[in-house]
């Protein structure tokens, strides 16, 4: 009699999914120990193999030329031996966190002597979903892995020859060290079928984690039918109060965006309360000037560009809801914080705010009424990130309200267990 593999008229996405369900399995009960030591042979097998992901790279690289991808995702595409070798760091210093599986979240002993344990154990097969950031492929392997779980990588068709190489690479290291290989796997295919696939394999896929722009999120978001935690687009404010540091506030808007616009964290829009808006948007408007950031303000705003330096255009509606990642960033002036706060509430994809303000009253009521993930008082919105918290590095940062909110580290890649330690106890 002729026994079925249990692979028969599966397709080559759904194998891989039962190959990974079967991976997380076998590395849920590993200690500590055994999941470092798979992470530190990644870091050293990326180091010692930086040639071969380089070359692969350049594949990816040339073709995105040849099909006139501008050069900022380029430069987010590109991998170079000191890049691979900060890459191998961050693997390293994932390793080196504490191991969040089996922590006790709560317990107690019950009034009948039952004893009640909470504790963090994986959530098992995830399935990330991103772009054109092959740094992103080592990241999320190692904070599944590091957390006990298997993962499924889906990157952009623009970056497959880098992917490849580098899951070939994070395979080689985990088979190695003892662990299951099949704990690291690029999902097979180009087209966007794998994706929908993937995004429907309930049942064998436990979450999908999505990173990349706002169209890709909004796809898994309303097609997926396997549960996702929603990484979402950073439309982030500063608003400047009327009782505030002038030189702080500049300070604060510059770095907030433009020290990296094209990150989720950078800010979006400007909004500065009415009282303070003669003496700092002349001056803000110079600063913006000075960082190459073209201004979409409103009627007010336009008002005090006025013999600035500053290229300022008149703002749209669409510029409110507008994530640019560009050296833009619309602006408005609003009467009172409670007018900022309405204006956020309409417009913010509830990533992060922030507010420049000397009145802790001001601080108090902006914190308490803002509901985003981060909530910013007197800094840069580009410190909402897991390294800049201490979480070492993260999967992404989650928008939504269920589970994990705001940057996920280790601790957001578990679910939790009770354990009931009886002694012949019935009910």
């Amino acid at each position: 009699m002729t026994t079925l593999s249990p692979y028969d008229n599966m397709s080559p996405v759904a194998q891989a999914a039962y190959r990974a369900r079967s991976a997380a399995a076998d590395i849920a009960p590993l200690p500590r120990a055994a999941k470092d030591d798979a992470l530190l042979a990644i870091a050293d097998a990326l180091e010692v193999r930086t040639g071969e992901i380089v070359t692969a790279n350049a594949e990816d690289v040339a073709r995105a030329r040849e099909a006139g991808t501008s050069e900022s995702i380029i430069d987010r595409l590109t991998l170079t031996p000191e890049r691979i070798r900060a890459i191998a760091a961050d693997v390293r210093d994932v390793a080196a966190l504490p191991d969040p599986v089996g922590e006790v979240v709560r317990g107690s002993t019950l009034p009948n002597g039952i004893d009640l344990r909470q504790v963090r154990v994986p959530l098992g097969v995830v399935g990330i979903i991103y772009e054109a950031r092959p740094n992103v492929t080592v990241d999320a392997a190692a904070l599944c892995l590091k957390s006990g779980n298997a993962v499924l990588l889906r990157g952009s068709s623009s970056a497959y020859a880098s992917n490849v190489a580098l899951v070939r690479v994070l395979r080689d290291a985990v088979g190695g060290s003892g662990l299951p290989a099949d704990a690291v796997q690029l999902v097979p295919g180009e087209n966007r079928d794998s994706v929908r696939e993937l995004m429907r394999a309930r049942g064998l896929v436990d979450v999908l984690i999505p990173r990349g722009g706002a169209s890709l999120i909004r796809t898994v978001v309303e097609e997926s039918t396997v549960p996702v935690i929603e990484t979402g687009t950073g439309n982030c404010h500063v608003y400047v109060d009327a009782q505030t540091d002038l030189d702080m506030a500049v300070d604060i808007l510059i770095n907030s965006k433009a020290q990296r616009p094209s990150v989720c964290n950078s800010a979006e829009t400007l909004l500065v309360h009415k009282d303070i808006a003669a003496d700092f948007l002349p001056r803000a408007l110079d600063a913006l000037a000075g960082a190459g950031v073209t201004v979409h303000g409103d009627e007010r705003v336009l008002e005090y560009a006025e013999g600035s330096k500053a290229t300022v255009v008149a703002a749209t509606p669409e510029d409110w809801e507008t994530e640019y990642l560009s050296y833009d960033i619309a602006a408005a002036v609003v009467d009172s914080l409670d007018a900022a706060v309405a204006h956020i509430r309409l417009w913010s994809s509830g990533h992060t705010e922030a507010i420049v303000t000397t009145s802790q009253a001001a601080a108090r009521r902006f914190t308490q009424l803002v509901d985003s993930t981060t909530v910013a008082v007197n800094a840069s919105t580009r410190f909402t990130d897991g390294g800049q918290f201490g979480f070492g590095a993260e999967i992404g940062i989650s928008t939504q309200k269920l589970h994990a909110r705001g940057p996920m580290g280790l601790p957001e890649l578990t679910s939790t267990k009770y354990i009931v330690t009886g002694d012949g106890h019935v009910r």
